[in-house]
């Protein structure tokens, strides 16, 4: 299986490490010590809280490889070469709901940096993906739980 770049703010990769340290440093620790108290309770043959705590470690060893593997393959945008002529990932997008003519800005951001409260929507997400590659001026349907809304594009920044 090829391994997938992920393009990431400076900001962003530097919250996947530190999740990585985390889990790395203190749930690994919490998750050894889990093991050795569940040992420590009798015979393991018949111990559901040991097989309980060793499928949590197995979990977290997955979730800690993944990570790297994340980490290993991401990189870092350059605001200073994004091409504002079109949507890309890490541009401001302003569109305008043509139905009910509400206006809205969103930043395109990787699946991880993804967070609708602070305007940052995935390039994953249907409306991100409806964006990418588009021109201020284009109009895009987009397919959401509510049905077809068609947008267009006022601005596109950094």
């Amino acid at each position: 299986m090829a391994q997938q770049i992920g393009y990431y703010t400076e900001e962003g990769l530097q919250k996947l490490k530190d999740e990585l340290y985390q889990l790395r440093t203190v749930e690994r620790k919490a998750a050894t010590q889990a093991i050795a108290e569940a040992r420590d309770k009798g015979d393991l043959s018949e111990n559901a809280e040991y097989d309980a705590a060793r499928e949590a470690q197995g979990l977290l060893e997955m979730k800690i490889a993944k990570l790297e593997e994340v980490i290993a393959n991401a990189r870092i945008v350059d605001n200073s070469k994004l091409d504002l002529s079109k949507a890309s990932i890490l541009t401001t997008v302003s569109i305008k709901n043509l139905s009910n003519g509400a206006s809205m800005k969103y930043t395109l951001v990787a699946q991880n940096e993804a967070d609708l409260k602070s305007g940052k929507i995935s390039v994953d997400s249907p409306i991100g993906k409806a964006l990418l590659g588009k021109k201020v001026g284009d109009k895009v349907d987009v397919q959401v739980p509510a049905g077809a809304v068609t947008f267009e594009i006022t601005s596109i920044s950094i």
